[in-house]
């Protein structure tokens, strides 16, 4: 056992100092074409079954709002603003908040092997905030997932785990328009005044307030800073992954499924973001749990948690006995068995 735990303490070792010194493959595609944002998110698939490489690309795309694979659309997302102005919205495989992209943004995708996704992904911000600094920026990580400028988020991130593969990415403000944003992602916004639309700006920062360097020549120097070598895919790569892409343009995958709760709570944990779990129940017993917000999943949260609950009576004892043995933490980052059970059981 030791043995086995000196053996994993090593991996884990060798994989963030792969990603401190940078050993990465800078993948590119084999033409221009602009393409709609799914297809970018099946590209991280794609590599991650490729082999055990890590993998670097940047990529742009026409305005779109990506929410959190365990967000509520309609409560996130503006839709008739979107709707109006031809703003596409996706849902990524990832958790965390909702994020705007558009060309003025350079979004970030890596894959690597690992099964410590919460370090790996703090290795990761680290070492973009380190190549930003090389290029004369005062950045640094910050919070769980951003990467700052003088206290002023640039850069926000998310993760998912996949077959032993992590999977990151996130944006990277150079210059997007932050007034569409603030209107795009959260419905309220709506009706933001002038002094509410400075009072986020205040707290966010596009590049181009700190960098006297044209896009291209950032997205240069980035994968330079970043990568060792370079990868070209082929046309039939860009065939499967446009296959790997198709779910995501399916409306139940955008609308999810969250049916009618008995019983539930919204609350925000400090160090783990936003949840809001929903319980429909049947004869007192619990028939279906639903958990949405902006946290981090590290493993199937159904499996793991969720189905566990089927059945169960609605009292904290069953609640408590069907989850014993089980670590939350290990599949909501930061959140502990006691505080998911209040959430249960309010």
């Amino acid at each position: 056992m030791i043995f086995l735990q000196i053996l994993f303490a090593t991996f884990v070792k060798s994989n963030i100092l792969n990603i401190l010194l940078c050993e990465m493959i800078h993948v590119l595609l084999p033409d221009d074409v602009l393409r709609p944002l799914p297809f970018y998110l099946a590209m991280e698939e794609y590599l991650a079954a490729r082999s055990n490489d890590d993998y670097f690309f940047m990529w742009q795309v026409e305005p779109t709002v990506i929410i959190g694979r365990n967000q509520h659309i309609l409560t996130e997302v503006n839709l008739d603003y979107c709707n109006s102005r031809g703003i596409d919205v996706v849902r990524r495989k990832s958790g965390g908040g909702c994020v705007y992209a558009d060309m003025n943004n350079v979004m970030f995708s890596y894959v690597t092997t690992s099964d410590a996704v919460v370090t790996t992904f703090s290795a990761y911000t680290t070492m973009v905030a380190r190549m930003l600094r090389s290029l004369g920026v005062k950045a640094e990580a910050g919070g769980r997932n951003d990467i700052l400028i003088d206290g002023r988020k640039v850069s926000g991130n998310a993760f998912y785990h996949k077959r032993g593969r992590a999977i990151l990415h996130g944006t990277m403000l150079y210059d997007t328009d932050i007034s569409q944003m603030l209107r795009a992602i959260t419905p309220s916004t709506q009706k933001l005044t002038s002094k509410g639309v400075e009072s986020v700006r205040s707290r966010v920062i596009n590049l181009t307030e700190v960098l006297d360097m044209t896009l291209e020549e950032f997205k240069r120097r980035s994968a330079a800073a970043l990568c060792d070598r370079e990868l070209s895919l082929t046309a039939e790569d860009v065939q499967a992954i446009e296959a790997i892409a198709l779910p995501y343009y399916s409306r139940e995958w955008l609308y999810g499924n969250s049916p009618r709760a008995n019983a539930g709570i919204k609350r925000r944990i400090e160090g783990v973001g936003e949840l809001e779990v929903a319980v429909s129940l049947k004869a007192h017993r619990i028939d279906h749990v639903d958990v949405k917000g902006d946290f981090f999943l590290l493993s199937d949260i159904d499996d793991m948690l969720l189905d566990r609950l089927k059945g169960v009576p609605y009292d904290r004892e069953a609640v408590t006995s069907a989850l014993e043995g089980v670590d939350v933490s290990t599949v909501i980052a930061s959140l502990e068995t006691k505080e998911f059970i209040n959430l249960i059981i309010p």
